[in-house]
């Protein structure tokens, strides 16, 4: 047997050949006539193997190919097929609208290749995961267990997060697609500039430019998702498929990150299986959408979990759930999610900016602050799109600014294990500087959820925005539903609340006059005064 370093960076388990066939470029006709091309991993063993399918439109070259290299050294034949108008396969990409269809597609070709043995596995993350979803209702039998990995069902509540847009996932996926057409040396000189084009297009006003500024041009379907601003629509509908999963029996193992930008829709999507009866396996991690670490873990895990559910000798683990505890540094298993034993803790947010799990006086102002949509208030870290500006930080800088509350607790007296949904409930009164104080409804609620340790930093746990809705009254409450967590606040650290009207690009900056996405000839600042009894719930862990 070959050295097989790739195996030993990602623990899969020992390979069974070493010698792997690959043929390149087959074509698969789509009922349309349209060509999908695809490569064939072959491991080179005589008996009846199992097909893992992966559809992919991010090309079929490093790191996937050495992974379904990797795979196929299991003991696997291994078909990674370029998505339409992907790559060198024919047709037009239109994304998420034809891969039910091309799925099933494909499937019908596999059943006429000889080495297709009638198993059929389903892997990948982000796209390629959605892709599964597309298929997984109307497979049959025939798909054995699928490994969805930090993806959802549906693309149109993670498009418009809180009901704010989602500006930098879109746009930066936007130039993603664009720069694997375009020329790889000007592409290349971009990256390594910082995506200048990109950072101009995420600060245009208004967003239905942006496109242009960032490749050059218009792009379809950026444009459409603008104007399609209801996740809820039959544009939405026709290329979501949280509808199907009641139907799916497979096997479903899901992987996702703390700071994933999916995570919040793929644990809904975890909800939806149990309610129909099915059992998925869900492990989340410390990770960010492209983390190495959840690269690794998630290849390990679905080789694991292909292999016992097609006769090999792992074993599935007896607790469905395993997350990671951060402030812990370990990970539980617990038996579903939400954690069925949370017990849900108000902490409320007081004058002189401090927070208690005390109710003090109610209809007090505790603080304001003064939203310009024209200097909008940044994201850092947390859930994004790319890497690199990602995760946790340090956002003492980002609390420095005059647009941003901060209500912070006494230091811990003992451990405090969160773990489940989180939400806050904050009290609002809007108005229109600019126009002698009168009330508005069009504002945003950004609620982050921090921990400050001994050094005074400041250390981003989860967060969420909301976009208030049409009211008439002056003072209301604004639910804001962050995204999960499960954190150990060790004895001593004290914890943060922040407030501020907008995360941008990260969320689409708020107006402050109702126009409709896309559309933002007018940028008008909101002062928001913050009232008692505003509060966040934390599920503690029994």
């Amino acid at each position: 047997m070959r050295l097989d370093p790739v195996g030993r960076l990602l623990k899969l388990p020992p390979a069974v050949t070493g010698r792997v066939r690959v043929t390149r470029g087959n074509p698969v006709r789509m009922r349309d006539g349209v060509i999908l091309r695809a490569d064939h991993y072959a491991p080179a063993l005589d008996a009846d193997l199992p097909t893992v399918l992966v559809r992919t439109p991010y090309g079929r070259g490093a790191p996937v190919s050495v992974l379904c290299r990797a795979v196929a050294q299991r003991g696997f034949n291994v078909l990674m097929q370029s998505c339409r108008g992907t790559g060198d396969s024919g047709g037009t990409f239109e994304p998420l609208l034809q891969e039910r269809e091309d799925g099933l597609d494909t499937l019908d070709w596999l059943r006429c290749q000889p080495w297709y043995d009638g198993r059929l596995l389903t892997y990948g993350p982000s796209y390629v995961g959605f892709v599964q979803w597309a298929l997984a209702a109307e497979a049959g039998d025939e798909l054995k267990a699928m490994a969805t990995i930090v993806t959802a069902s549906d693309f149109g509540p993670p498009t418009y997060a809180g009901g704010a847009f989602s500006l930098d996932t879109v746009l930066t996926w936007s130039a993603l697609l664009e720069a694997q057409r375009g020329p790889r040396l000007e592409n290349a000189v971009e990256l390594l500039r910082g995506q200048p084009r990109l950072q101009r297009g995420l600060a245009r006003v208004p967003m239905a430019e942006a496109d242009r500024i960032t490749v050059g041009a218009e792009i379809e379907f950026y444009q459409r998702w603008l104007a399609e601003a209801d996740p809820s629509s039959p544009y939405w509908t026709q290329r979501g498929h949280t509808h199907r999963l009641p139907k799916v029996t497979a096997p479903v193992l899901m992987i996702g990150g703390w700071y994933d930008i999916f995570l919040p829709w793929q644990l809904a999507d975890y909800t939806a299986l149990r309610a129909a009866g099915q059992q998925p396996h869900l492990t989340i991690g410390p990770w960010h959408h492209g983390s190495a670490g959840l690269f690794q873990q998630s290849a390990a895990e679905a080789v694991a979990w292909f292999r016992a559910h097609t006769g090999g000798p792992e074993t599935i683990r007896e607790r469905p759930v395993r997350v990671h505890v951060g402030g812990a540094d370990g990970w539980h298993e617990l038996s579903d999610w939400p954690p069925p034993k949370s017990k849900p803790q108000q902490w409320y947010l007081e004058q002189s900016n401090h927070l208690t799990p005390t109710l003090g006086a109610e209809d007090r102002v505790l603080d304001s602050f003064v939203y310009n949509p024209k200097d909008p208030t940044p994201a850092l870290g947390g859930p994004r799109l790319v890497g690199k500006i990602a995760g946790r930080r340090d956002n003492r800088p980002l609390e420095a600014r005059p647009d941003v509350l901060t209500f912070t607790s006494a230091p811990l007296p003992e451990p405090l294990d969160v773990v489940g949904p989180v939400h806050a409930d904050i009290w609002v009164r809007a108005t229109t500087p600019s126009r002698d104080g009168v009330p508005t409804p069009h504002f945003d609620v950004f609620v982050r959820l921090c921990e400050v340790d001994e050094q005074g930093r400041s250390w981003n746990i989860c967060d969420g925005l909301a976009r208030a809705a049409e009211t008439h009254d002056p003072a209301h409450p604004v639910r804001v539903e962050l995204w999960p967590t499960a954190h150990r606040f060790p004895t001593g650290r004290r914890i943060r609340v922040q407030i501020s009207g907008g995360a941008h690009p990260r969320f689409s900056r708020n107006p402050g006059t109702g126009a409709p996405l896309g559309h933002e000839l007018e940028l008008r600042s909101v002062r928001q005064e913050i009232l008692a009894p505003s509060s966040i719930t934390l599920p503690l862990a029994n």
